[in-house]
């Protein structure tokens, strides 16, 4: 199962989502803004130091839709040198804000052969809603191996959930990774 984390990094929930991904052994990719990036990088040398992979999630999380390709392309290429001061790679993983992935950025990353990053499992845990609601959620349709799970590191839900889940997916014999390196 990969592990995958968005909108961070965030300065009171990464660091306990960290703290519980090394205590169970498991790796994730921090699909990170861009702007956060440069507001917290203690937490993103962390996220590196500690063996999980960085994702690009633009530079602001705009709706990209909206804007035309050059603006898109500028939160993307702004991220990825934020990113790779961090990393060393020049580009990563993208995923689209709110997973949505405009005709045109779809068809420029067809023509130069970059990583569009998705998800097949979505833990719902941007809702808001209360932790235990979440779990009863996910335990009723659980993740499967080999799923990308969507999730996201700046919310205590996420925090809570982790705690709950990563022993129990463990017990299940699940290997909790990081995404496979892919070109960006």
């Amino acid at each position: 199962m990969f592990l995958t984390f968005d909108d961070g990094p965030h300065p009171e929930f990464t660091p306990p989502v960290l703290d519980l991904l090394r205590t169970h052994g498991a790796t994730a990719t921090f699909f990170l803004i861009g702007e956060r990036i440069d507001r917290y990088p203690e937490l993103v040398r962390r996220i590196v130091a500690d063996g999980h992979a960085l994702g690009n999630h633009s530079w602001s999380h705009p709706r990209m839709r909206d804007l035309p390709l050059p603006q898109q392309l500028v939160e993307i290429e702004r991220t990825d040198e934020a990113l790779s001061r961090y990393d060393g790679n020049r580009t990563h993983p993208f995923r689209p804000p709110c997973g949505v992935l405009p005709a045109n950025l779809l068809l420029h990353f067809a023509r130069i052969g970059r990583t569009v990053a998705f998800w097949s499992y979505d833990s719902h845990d941007y809702q808001q809603l209360p932790a235990p609601t979440l779990f009863a959620q996910m335990r009723a349709d659980p993740p499967r191996d080999g799923d990308t799970v969507l999730m996201h590191d700046d919310t205590g839900a996420t925090v809570q959930l982790l705690a709950e889940l990563l022993p129990q997916w463990r017990d299940e014999g699940f290997e909790l990774r990081a995404m496979p390196a892919g070109r960006g």
